[in-house]
């Protein structure tokens, strides 16, 4: 088996001041893991006026009027029709919503915002600096900045990046347009595929992540990372408990995001081999919910669920979810916390080279004689 498959690595972030910081966060990715295995770890909160992140998120209700933070939060609730009607299949989110709001996101939102996307780029760059071997071809699918391109040129790993986008306002340059389902690409025609924080808008994941599997070539590589379960968590819980406490009953506000034991076997089905998936989570600091829901705002994240509610929400509700939020999930300082839980998953092409799992029975000793020499050695 050749040694480039291993994807494990040890961080050690540094501490800010104020910052609770663990002492080293070590990832085992091993390609033993063939049958979707998953591990977890969580990340330092990061703090706006620590970070070079978007001044907007240490603004205070009382630099802006109620009604322009009422209106910044609009978005979250998935108002308009449906554009998928007519459709066969149930979708769960409005795609050509999803496009249009990302495309107001990147005309007028805060570029400030996208720290989510700078945050993932670098991880993506330290998980490439393990992969020991160079990707002749590499495609970046449906990751709206240039940041993961950058990220895999400046590295070294490839010196040919494609980007796909699903609209050109999103390219600097050259690239592929395609529909946010598809993946445009004749078999085997890329060593690396990269994609970031995309595939949990995706109507059909397992069919995305079976046409990324066609498209490397034997013994590529896919590396991608999606919100996951627990993501925004604390802002699903206070809309739900706003809504109810106010009204007869409750609108999904929040997409529904996948869990990360799941994914590993997602990708074992769509046909790659040594799958792996883990989670981060990234804990972010606000003052208040409506700072958070610009942010989301600024990053085209607002909720396009197709189930979402057409009845417009009112100011009582809002002010009512930011109230129970500060109660909540607020820290000692006042300041709230919003969790983002990243998925990364990683699986290759299938390739004679890479290490097969053992046929059952062929073991040559036991777990229990194993254990037993391993303490007789120990004495």
């Amino acid at each position: 088996m050749t040694g480039h498959h291993g994807l494990s690595r040890n961080r050690n972030r540094p501490q800010q001041d104020g910052q609770s910081v663990p002492g080293s966060v070590t990832r085992f990715a091993q390609p033993r893991h063939t049958g979707g295995k998953s591990a977890r770890c969580n990340h330092p909160v990061i703090k706006p006026e620590n970070r070079e992140m978007p001044a907007a998120t240490t603004i205070t209700p009382s630099q802006r009027s109620s009604e322009a933070l009422l209106f910044a939060s609009i978005a979250i609730l998935c108002d308009g029709a449906s554009s998928n009607r007519g459709c066969p299949m149930e979708l769960l989110f409005d795609s050509e919503l999803s496009l249009l709001r990302k495309k107001r996101a990147l005309k007028y939102g805060d570029p400030d915002a996208h720290f989510l996307m700078h945050r993932v780029a670098d991880d993506l760059g330290e998980r490439l600096a393990t992969v020991e071997r160079h990707f002749d071809h590499a495609a970046a699918a449906f990751c709206l900045t240039d940041d993961a391109v950058r990220t895999m040129l400046s590295g070294g790993k490839t010196k040919v990046v494609t980007r796909i986008e699903t609209d050109p306002a999103f390219l600097d340059g050259d690239g592929r347009i395609a529909d946010a389902e598809t993946f445009p690409a004749e078999p085997a025609s890329f060593d690396l595929i990269v994609s970031l924080l995309n595939l949990h808008e995706i109507n059909d994941i397992p069919g995305m992540l079976a046409q990324i599997r066609r498209a490397l070539k034997p013994d590529g590589l896919f590396l991608g990372a999606m919100a996951g379960a627990g993501t925004l968590q604390e802002l699903r819980e206070v809309l739900l408990a706003a809504e109810t406490e106010l009204s007869a009953g409750a609108a999904p506000r929040v997409s529904p995001f996948a869990d990360v034991r799941d994914v590993g076997g997602l990708l074992q089905r769509a046909g790659f081999a040594l799958p792996v998936a883990d989670l981060e989570t990234i804990t972010v600091r606000y003052a208040t919910m409506f700072d958070l829901m610009r942010d989301l705002r600024s990053m085209g994240a607002t909720s396009v669920l197709t189930a979402r509610s057409r009845k417009p929400a009112t100011r009582a509700l809002f002010m009512r979810a930011a109230q129970l939020y500060a109660e909540r999930f607020s820290d000692p300082d006042g300041r709230i916390r919003a969790s983002f839980n990243i998925v990364w998953m990683s699986g290759w092409a299938p390739h004679e080279s890479q290490q097969k799992p053992l046929a059952p029975g062929s073991a040559r000793m036991s777990l229990k004689e194993a254990l037993e020499s391993s303490r007789k050695e120990e004495k």
